[in-house]
């Protein structure tokens, strides 16, 4: 084993191989640092939190600099020890001003004594050996063994004596430069139970035999032991919290490969290096490998992935889950998919119900005196309080971080409470959140940050009200950050989508009806309505009809504009004609959301362009109602665009009907239309699966409107279509970019969006996305322009005083929607463009749902004798140029006949 160290003294020499070994450091153990000024500390602070180094030493390299406060302040500041020298620590420090356990002496070869370290055994931890400077090179290289000898002593005499704490002191040692380390030199150290001291620049990831430098695995496994005849080295596999998930094998060419990749990778006896979760997609992160104390087993401690870590899909190999790591787990998966309704969903989508009812528990808590109570009651407010952390992305593994974090500080929290209402008291109203801010005033500044953040919840959830921001008052990181939409943890939705997509592949139709009795709360006979549709399936009233037609006529004509049937006819050359013409994709799936609304505009804005392009085969998939039936008004428009089958499934069972093909469900080339998180994952991971042969429309996220307003706007308009879609749901975000606004009317539309949100069915929905959502106050076009290409919207809305002039300045969006009478909804149903369009920024590349999404686009050539003697040596010299002599020769027999006979 070694000690990295990365010299601060002079500028890091970064490469793409420093890169990486700094990026594996934080899997293997201490890293020490050397610094020259311990005042400034960013570039250490920059290197660990880049490569997220989380234990360190220290090593001052001056120290006429040093304090107790400075030293305090480091080890406060996260430095798990400060290496000093042993002048210092006994002359200058007192055995109560710094713990033992985060202090390292420095002897220097020749002092290196077993009197000199028993003077320091009660005030450091460990020891680091330094060259001596009265040897010269020359002295020290041929006395190399005998200083092994003197070290191996001195080792030997310091681990009589562990740590009060428990364990040994480590002890380091340095070389000087013009001494060469090599593995057998680090495994000699090793050995005898200490580390040399190897700087990050001898170090790689590359291959032993493909460098000159030292692996830094190699040099962390050196001394390993296995009393197997295979040689392998048994390893436990933990969590984050330590809880064990399996026991497995490891190689020396294992762990170099592990930390290389920093996933799980360890040795099958059986099949050679096993990349864990490389086939069913519980793969693992590594976060760090230890050795234990008799050096001869492994632990590795990952981040893991996907449905656990045993074949069985169970979090370990010994069962699932329990106590506070089962109910992360559980709140998670609630988090994604909680019943609509229910108590949880509450928890998750009011921050008001949330905190009350941890103020609540606390009271109680605090209340509590029997040995049983305070346990339940801690329980309770555990779970709460975990709650919230879910419904923030925090999970175990941040809290146990800060707590960490804590342990290493040695200044103490002076202990000030801030003073708080009586919360052992009901409240009269769980919905008045007034007297939760009913506090004493607080000398404290971080308290009185916590009561303005509360009173700014107090105030959003009493005003419908969007977060507001002035561009020239930001900095260019708050920038970027609003132009970021919120991260979607794939990962976790995956693990849950695999599964279902699983299931319908092995089980087919059978799969599919369990799905929809699970998910959508009915048993189906048939999960498909095969063509021509009953009649009585499709009555609507004549209001809706007509709705539907005149959106039906208005799409298709636009739609059938975009058709271009024409071939393509170029002549390139003489005697060589290149053509390029459209085929219709034979069989599409159709995806259809049901959840929250009825969607017949979304059937049209596939079916359509489907039925335009000629596809011969068309599915279209909805979720059913609860009494197993379709929309009428969906199964109307299916009827209208030729669709072949209508699928009463949703989620990933529909997806993965249609790109698997089922008893009653046909295979489909393609598959369109939006969805939510789990549509798209299920999109994704068929379109990524080579067996499936499937393509999709685009990656979809959230729905997102961008309004660009100036003074002639008016105000309950642009409030109108910014709610227009934050009523999709509570993560749809929208943006106002108020181009040199009155503060009056900018007030007006503050007030309209409240007052017509306050009206609106769907107002719990707005009062979760419209908080999230903000206003941009800039104060000319360009800049306006600038942020809504760089956030690329679904929609974008000009309520300019003159629309037209601005679109061709417009690089990214969707879909444009110019002037005050050109509302988002017309494009949503009736106008003619499509609403399926590209969100998340992906607007930035790809283009909305067309007729050219149905259609795939095939070249033709045909080259005379002529053409092919012109074009022959052009050919046969690029086909020479890449190797490729069969090729080569397919053109030259032809030119060579045709050579011959003029």
């Amino acid at each position: 084993m070694i000690f990295p160290v990365v010299d601060l003294t002079n500028p890091i020499p970064y490469s793409d191989e420093i890169h990486d070994v700094l990026s594996s450091l934080n899997c293997i153990g201490t890293t020490v640092f050397f610094i020259d000024n311990i005042d400034d500390l960013s570039v250490l602070v920059e290197v660990r939190d880049r490569y997220h180094i989380t234990d360190y030493w220290i090593f001052p390299q001056r120290g006429d600099t040093l304090d107790v406060p400075k030293l305090i302040k480091l080890l406060d500041d996260g430095a798990t020890k400060v290496v000093l020298s042993s002048d210092f620590i006994l002359k200058k420090l007192r055995i109560d001003d710094i713990p033992a356990e985060r202090l390292v002496a420095s002897l220097t070869l020749n002092a290196a004594s077993p009197e000199l370290t028993d003077a320091l055994s009660e005030k450091v931890s460990a020891y680091l050996i330094i060259p001596s400077t009265n040897h010269s090179n020359s002295s020290i290289f041929s006395m190399f063994d005998s200083i092994l000898d003197q070290v191996s002593v001195l080792i030997k005499h310091v681990q009589k004596h562990p740590l009060p704490s428990g364990g040994q002191k480590d002890i380091g040692m340095m070389l000087p430069p013009s001494i060469k380390l090599e593995l057998e030199l680090i495994k000699q150290l090793s050995d005898l139970n200490g580390r040399f001291l190897v700087s990050v620049d001898a170090l790689t990831l590359k291959e032993p035999d493909k460098t000159t430098k030292i692996n830094i695995a190699d040099a962390f496994t050196c001394s390993l032991k296995s009393d197997r005849a295979d040689g392998l080295f048994t390893t436990v596999v933990v969590d984050e919290q330590g809880i064990a998930l399996g026991l497995v094998y490891s190689s020396r060419e294992s762990v170099r490969e592990a930390i290389r990749t920093k996933k799980g990778v360890y040795q099958s006896r059986k099949r050679g290096l096993w990349y864990k979760g490389a086939t069913s997609g519980a793969v693992q992160k590594l976060k760090s490998i230890n050795i234990d104390c008799d050096e001869d087993a492994l632990r590795f401690v990952v981040e893991q992935l996907g449905s656990g870590f045993c074949h069985l899909n169970t979090n370990t190999c010994f069962g699932h889950y329990n106590g506070l790591k089962a109910l992360e787990k559980t709140l998670q998966s609630r988090k994604l998919s909680a019943p609509p309704g229910s108590y949880t969903q509450k928890l998750f989508q009011q921050p008001d119900l949330l905190k009350s009812k941890i103020m609540e528990e606390a009271g109680e808590l605090c209340s509590a005196t029997s040995k049983e109570n305070i346990a339940w009651e801690a329980a309770d407010l555990i779970y709460f309080t975990l709650t919230k952390c879910i419904a923030n992305e925090v999970t175990l593994a941040d809290i146990e971080e800060q707590l960490n974090k804590r342990a290493l500080k040695i200044t103490r929290r002076p202990g000030n409470a801030k003073l708080q209402r009586d919360v052992t008291k009901p409240d009269s109203n769980d919905n008045d959140k007034s007297d939760l801010l009913n506090d004493d005033k607080s000398t404290d500044s971080d308290n009185k940050q916590a009561d303005e953040e509360d009173r700014q919840d107090v105030v959003a959830e009493g005003t419908i009200k969007m977060q507001k921001y002035d561009l020239s008052e930001i900095t260019p990181e708050k920038r970027s950050s609003l132009l970021q939409r919120p991260i979607i943890k794939s990962d976790e939705i995956l693990e849950r989508v695999r599964p279902i997509v699983d299931d319908v592949r092995k089980r087919g139709d059978v799969a599919l009806l369990d799905l929809t009795a699970k998910y959508d709360g009915v048993r189906l006979q048939s999960p498909v309505i095969t063509s021509p549709f009953p009649p009585e399936l499709m009555s609507i009233d004549d209001a809706t009809k007509s709705a539907i037609d005149q959106a039906f006529d208005n799409i298709l004509k636009f739609h059938e504009a975009q058709y271009d049937r024409s071939t393509l006819v170029v002549g390139t050359m003489p005697g060589i004609t290149c053509y390029r013409f459209s085929r219709p994709i034979k069989s599409v799936g159709l995806y259809v959301p049901g959840g929250t609304a009825v969607l017949p505009s979304t059937a049209l804005m596939l079916g359509i362009p489907a039925m335009v392009a000629g596809c011969k085969e068309i599915v279209m998939a909805c979720p059913p109602r609860k009494d197993g039936s379709v929309a009428s008004e969906v199964l109307y428009v299916a009827h209208k665009i030729g669709a072949t089958k209508v699928l009463l499934a949703g989620g990933a069972q529909a997806v993965a009907a249609m790109a698997y093909g089922t008893e009653s469900v046909p295979k489909v080339d393609k598959i369109c239309g939006p969805g939510n998180q789990y549509v798209t994952a299920a999109k994704m991971l068929a379109q990524n699966d080579s067996s499936a042969m499937i393509s999709i429309d685009m990656p979809a996220g959230p729905s997102e409107l961008l309004v660009i307003a100036d003074d002639t706007s008016v105000p309950a308009y642009v409030a109108s279509d910014l709610l227009s879609q934050a009523e999709h749901g509570e993560d749809s975000q929208v943006v106002l970019v108020a181009v040199s606004l009155a503060s009056n009317l900018l007030e007006e539309i503050e007030k309209e969006i409240h007052k017509q949100a306050s009206c609106l069915p769907r107002v719990d929905i707005v009062r979760q996305s419209i908080p999230k959502s903000f206003i941009l106050n800039v104060t000319n076009m360009s800049d306006a322009l600038k942020f809504s290409n760089d956030y690329a919207p679904e929609h974008l809305i000009l309520h300019l005083e003159d629309p037209d002039s601005w679109i061709n300045e417009v690089d990214n969006a969707g879909s444009i929607f110019l002037g005050s009478y050109s509302p988002e909804s017309c494009g949503d149903y009736a106008s003619g463009t499509n609403h399926t369009l590209p969100t998340y920024g992906y607007a930035r590349m790809y283009s909305g749902v067309n007729t050219q999404t149905f259609l795939k686009h095939m070249t033709a050539q045909k080259l005379t004798m002529d053409g092919l003697d012109k074009i022959g040596d052009t050919v046969m010299r690029l086909a020479e140029i890449e190797g490729l002599e069969a090729h080569r020769n397919a053109v030259a027999i032809r030119v060579k006949d045709i050579r011959n006979t003029k």
